[in-house]
């Protein structure tokens, strides 16, 4: 089985993930890390060399071959993935894929990344809580429709990785 997690940016993905894999004696794969592997460069160069729209056609290519080819795996998602390219589709409709939306609310998003905005390309540039409150519900609302369409919906606010792992482990299995 592959477990893919989706979310927004800070939302637990990837630190979930990676307990969560090791827990299940699963692999662990962060989908950004898988790109930066194959394209030998960092995922704000592909932007900056190539465009995004180039990066959205690799991100699904990438996205479909670990659906196709690997499994016993946790996989990580941008947190734009599931809103291109049909990624969300091919997420719903592939046989051996539970997906799981790790919902974290805005005031915990604001809260993780105000203190870690220079490694967030996406939102290093905003100076205020406000600016970041209004980005971050903005993209909330747009991307809302996808991320609510996977398997399982989990709340990541105000709970340690380990209840979270446990209701995860506890809805999926």
């Amino acid at each position: 089985m592959i477990l893919v997690l989706i979310g927004y940016m800070a939302s637990g993905k990837s630190t979930i993930g990676r307990i969560l894999a090791k827990k299940l004696d699963y692999d662990f794969i962060d989908l950004d890390d898988f790109i930066e592997e194959k394209e030998k460069m960092a995922v704000s160069s592909v932007f900056k060399t190539k465009g995004e729209i180039y990066f959205r056609k690799i991100e699904s290519q990438y996205l479909k071959e670990i659906i196709s080819e690997k499994a016993n795996i946790v996989l990580s998602l941008g947190g734009g993935t599931p809103c291109y390219n049909s990624n969300m589709d091919v997420i719903l409709n592939a046989n051996n894929v539970k997906s799981v939306y790790l919902k974290a609310s805005i005031k915990t998003l604001i809260d993780r990344l105000k203190n870690e905005k220079s490694k967030r390309p996406l939102v290093a540039h905003i100076e205020t809580d406000e600016v970041l409150t209004e980005f971050i519900g903005k993209h909330l609302f747009e991307r809302g429709q996808y991320y609510n369409q996977a398997s399982k919906v989990v709340s990541t606010d105000d709970k340690a990785e380990t209840v979270i792992i446990d209701e995860l482990l506890f809805e999926l299995f």
